[in-house]
């Protein structure tokens, strides 16, 4: 494991959350759906959440995988997808129960991983990262105006957002299995 924090893929995990104000100042410049803000706001999220693969691939094959990077890369991924979902829920277009299911898991086991960084770094495991990219193109979804064009996508993104939520949750219980196994072995 290296020690060097400040490489390429911490770098660009730190670009994906700056990232964050600047895709909010863009989708609330004119929240009007059909407003050509939205779609640049859309580019600028997709731009940013594709990052996440980006930073973990650079990471294992050049073997700069580092704790901090660890650490970052959820951290980034929950400022991006929960202000995506904050930002949707104050405009009307998600309801408020999806995001606060959502944050409530994502915020959770933010504070977890905190609380026991000391010991060791939480990773993300497979069904975390399925549940991000699930998040990741459910967001994409209802931010584009594309429901507007063809009807039927609301329906399909309001399936998509259902089930979202549901794998959220699940992965979040896996987590907290996880830790309390990990707990029950080390005492």
């Amino acid at each position: 494991m290296r020690r060097d924090w400040l490489n390429l893929p911490n770098v660009i995990t730190l670009l994906r959350i700056a990232a964050v104000p600047m895709f909010l100042a863009v989708l609330f410049a004119e929240p009007d759906k059909q407003s050509p803000w939205r779609w640049l706001a859309v580019l600028l999220f997709v731009a940013a959440i594709a990052t996440d693969g980006v930073d973990g691939a650079i990471a294992r094959k050049r073997n700069l995988v580092t704790d901090l990077g660890k650490l970052l890369d959820p951290i980034a991924d929950k400022v991006l997808l929960g202000g995506a979902l904050v930002a949707l829920s104050l405009l009307g277009e998600v309801h408020w129960a999806f995001t606060a299911l959502i944050l409530v898991r994502e915020v959770a086991l933010t504070v977890y991983r905190m609380l026991v960084v000391r010991e060791r770094v939480v990773a993300a495991s497979a069904g975390g990262k399925a549940k991000t990219i699930m998040q990741g193109i459910t967001v994409g979804f209802l931010l584009s105006p594309l429901d507007l064009y063809w009807p039927p996508l609301a329906a399909i993104e309001l399936v998509a957002l259902y089930l979202t939520t549901f794998v959220t949750l699940v992965t979040g219980f896996q987590y907290l299995w996880a830790a309390r196994r990990a707990a029950s072995v080390t005492s």
